[in-house]
């Protein structure tokens, strides 16, 4: 499974973006589907996980602002990303998961600043 994601920019504070995760390669619907960012200087975190039956999670420093979805006959994952705040700047990965294998997308910097 190859993972691209697209969809990072500048944005101001309050504002919202929608990343795009576009994936190739064949059961893309079996695996579970996961958003990450990193921070300069920061560990990678989770900040939101699709199932493949579509069920989401999400840490509490994104929850009621970050809404993940999937698309499993295009093979895409998307992250509605709303109420952005300077916290939330880092690169965003895309990444796919089931069982030991796990395929990671190159990922894509979120800017939030006036």
């Amino acid at each position: 499974v190859q993972l691209v994601e697209s969809g990072g920019g500048l944005v101001q504070p309050g504002g919202s973006l929608r990343l795009s995760c576009a994936a190739s390669g064949s059961g893309f619907s079996i695996y579970a589907m996961g958003w990450y960012r990193q921070a300069p200087g920061k560990q990678r975190e989770l900040v939101a996980v699709i199932t493949s039956g579509g069920r989401t999670n999400y840490p509490d420093s994104v929850k009621g602002r970050f809404t993940a979805s999937r698309d499993n006959v295009k093979n895409m994952v998307y992250l509605q990303m709303n109420s952005l705040n300077r916290e939330d700047t880092a690169v965003y990965y895309c990444r796919a998961a089931f069982r030991e294998l796990i395929y990671w997308g190159q990922g894509t910097q979120v800017t939030v600043s006036s």
